[in-house]
């Protein structure tokens, strides 16, 4: 009888802990790292590093400066232009840190703990309430979508405990995906082989696993929050324009019908094609381009740089006000959310 007075003794002591947890720490919004490093356009003289980025093998990117919504770049080191939809940025989510769901026979005690055996797999770590509806989190669930349990095993066999900011992060996008379903949004066989060309170059899902650990079901998730933000959001992002290239040693002054192409392609409306000359003077590549002597049939390299310069410049401003809108959207819509965690490592 003494031994079952002092387990409730215990009990009570736990449950008043994280009470007094759930006080001090209900409010407090959660910042996660892609807040610092919302993902923006690379700059045009970084282009061509990007694109040898790109070519050169993935690595595990620790220390990434890649927002944490952004899973991909975060942990392949895989370019992050144009995953708008993986940006779970500025997130006002509240966030319980401490003992999780004592007494639940579902979860598991992470104080001080950094590895999980195979078994523990499928016990909760976290859990996230939306719209009155708890939802528990496993650590397979975070760990698959951070690469696979496949290729995230220690050599012993065992798992490191996800880190805080993955289970937020995989939390994050379960409640937005959980917005999409309400709205009926979910990405097409097309939509997501087109994400998947964009990305990766490829539509091979079993090359695209082997080589970066994603399947087909990930990227399917990642086209469906873009299906979203497509809806909720106002802008339309512009065609990202691609550099010209660059001309061969001496050739730099050498007037092309291949440049006066790539210039002409870019000036739109700004362009009389049957007057072969401009059909106003009020436009953004006026001001950059009138000062440069070229013609519908020959440019040189520096007005088709310019060019780009301008075009570049467009997209970057609407990238910009449609990352601002999504923010804004993602914020309202979790800010009614909140996230209860287990003792789990810091990111």
């Amino acid at each position: 009888m003494a031994g079952d007075a002092k387990k409730s003794d215990e009990a009570k002591q736990d449950d008043a802990e994280l009470t007094d947890e759930k006080s001090d720490e209900a409010q407090k919004d959660v910042e996660p790292e892609a807040e610092k490093d919302a993902e923006t356009p690379v700059e045009p003289d970084a282009e061509k590093d990007a694109e040898a980025e790109k070519d050169a093998p993935a690595e595990t990117a620790a220390g990434s400066d890649a927002p944490a919504g952004d899973v991909f770049a975060q942990k392949r080191g895989i370019p992050t232009l144009g995953w708008v939809a993986l940006v779970v940025v500025a997130l006002a989510v509240g966030l319980l840190v401490g003992r999780f769901l004592p007494g639940d026979a579902g979860a598991i005690a992470l104080s001080g703990k950094t590895e999980l055996a195979a078994s523990e797999l499928d016990s909760a770590i976290a859990a996230y309430t939306y719209k009155g509806e708890t939802v528990k989190v496993t650590a397979r669930e975070v760990i698959d979508e951070m690469g696979g349990t496949e290729d995230t095993a220690n050599d012993d066999g065992t798992y490191t405990v996800p880190a805080a900011s993955d289970v937020v992060t995989y939390a994050q996008n379960q409640i937005i995906l959980a917005d999409a379903e309400d709205r009926g949004l979910t990405a097409t066989d097309e939509e997501t082989d087109e994400l998947a060309e964009q990305t990766f170059g490829t539509a091979d899902y079993d090359s695209i696993s082997s080589t970066y650990g994603y399947d087909r079901d990930y990227i399917a998730t990642m086209a469906t929050i873009t299906k979203l933000r497509d809806a909720v959001v106002d802008v339309t992002l512009p065609e990202q324009p691609t550099a010209p290239d660059s001309p061969e040693d001496g050739q730099e002054d050498v007037a092309t019908a291949e440049y006066a192409s790539y210039v002409i392609d870019l000036l739109g409306d700004e362009w009389d094609a049957e007057a072969g000359t401009w059909a106003r003077t009020d436009g953004e590549y006026y001001a950059t381009l009138s000062s440069y002597e070229f013609t519908a049939d020959a440019a040189t390299y520096d007005v088709a740089q310019a060019a780009y310069q301008v075009a570049y410049g467009a997209y970057s401003d609407a990238y910009t006000e449609l990352s601002n809108e999504w923010v804004a959207y993602t914020r309202s819509l979790l800010s009614n959310a909140t996230i209860q965690l287990g003792s789990l490592v810091a990111s």
